[in-house]
């Protein structure tokens, strides 16, 4: 799962061109992430805020 530190981000969009199955949107000023996410993890290493974190599912 994705996770946003909403403080840290800058809303940049910067995640949103690098996913593969256009999981990312930026509406206005907020990130959504759609359940289509893959997690693969593309988005947590370009963000240049360190805002994204990718964390196992619990379960």
């Amino acid at each position: 799962m994705i996770t946003i530190n909403r403080y840290v981000c800058g809303y940049c969009g910067a995640c949103v061109g690098v996913c593969p199955v256009c999981a990312l949107e930026l509406v206005e000023t907020w990130l959504e992430v759609s359940d289509g996410c893959i997690e693969c993890g593309r988005c947590v290493k370009l963000c240049p805020t360190g805002a994204l974190s990718l964390e196992e599912a619990q379960g």
